[in-house]
């Protein structure tokens, strides 16, 4: 086997962990999907173009509630600017790729696979020269995977119309908690999560997920002014931010 394509499967290996928790929630997708009235290639079309399991969920749900298009943007589009985040993370590490490379990575750039690439990225025994390959193995095992998973929601839906109720759903959430945890390495990430926490459950109630934009922008202004602070400290005392 190539180097490449070696580099290529142990993208697609190490993501493993990942699509059993993406699992159920593809098909809690497809199921929602179809039962808030969307189309069978509505709904695969918009998991093929839109690819974006919260976002989608977000979406879903807004169009069955009668909301209007400009709510659904403006939710989806903030939902996902977290991926603008993930981009600025990686961007040292592909800045030398050319177009080609860096559009498709860019659409199929998920939570999923940030948590498994940039762990690799910051590997220095792994070899930088087909980390690319290594980025593509991930991406392309979770986008086959939601797919599938959404085309067999969308299938049971009919035939199975309870299925949301059955609390498969939190294995997403195990996976967000795992993804997550192991990144809450200094006292401003820590900070950040905890304020996002507990903004999200206390402003559970509100209408079109508004309390899930709350917690998250309440989670960011947190964290930089935590991060600040530190830094204006370490400055002070000649120390620096100690990880938790």
């Amino acid at each position: 086997m190539s180097a490449h394509l070696k580099a290529f499967a142990c993208g697609a290996r190490d993501t493993l962990p990942m699509l059993l928790g993406a699992l159920p929630f593809g098909i809690i997708f497809g199921t929602l999907a179809i039962a808030s009235g969307l189309s069978m290639p509505a709904t695969l079309l918009m998991s093929a173009l839109v690819f974006a399991g919260s976002a989608q969920f977000i979406a879903v749900s807004l169009v069955a509630s009668g909301a209007g298009l400009a709510v659904l943007l403006a939710t989806t589009l903030i939902v996902n600017l977290r991926h603008m985040l993930y981009s600025a993370s990686l961007l040292p590490y592909v800045r030398q790729l050319s177009p080609r490379w860096k559009v498709p990575l860019a659409f199929w750039l998920t939570d999923e696979t940030y948590a498994v690439v940039h762990r690799h990225y910051l590997d220095a025994n792994a070899s930088n020269e087909h980390k690319h390959w290594y980025f593509l193995g991930s991406c392309l095992a979770m986008y086959s995977n939601w797919f599938v998973c959404t085309l067999i929601g969308a299938l049971l839906g009919s035939s199975l119309p309870g299925m949301a109720g059955w609390g498969l759903d939190f294995a997403m959430v195990a996976t967000f908690i795992g993804i997550v945890v192991p990144l809450l390495r200094t006292c401003p990430m820590l900070l950040s999560a905890v304020v996002a926490a507990v903004v999200a459950v206390a402003a559970n109630g509100l209408p079109y997920k508004l309390g899930l934009m709350l917690a998250a922008l309440a989670g960011v202004i947190a964290g930089v002014l935590a991060e600040r602070w530190s830094l204006e400290s370490g400055k002070l005392t000649g120390g620096v931010d100690e990880p938790v």
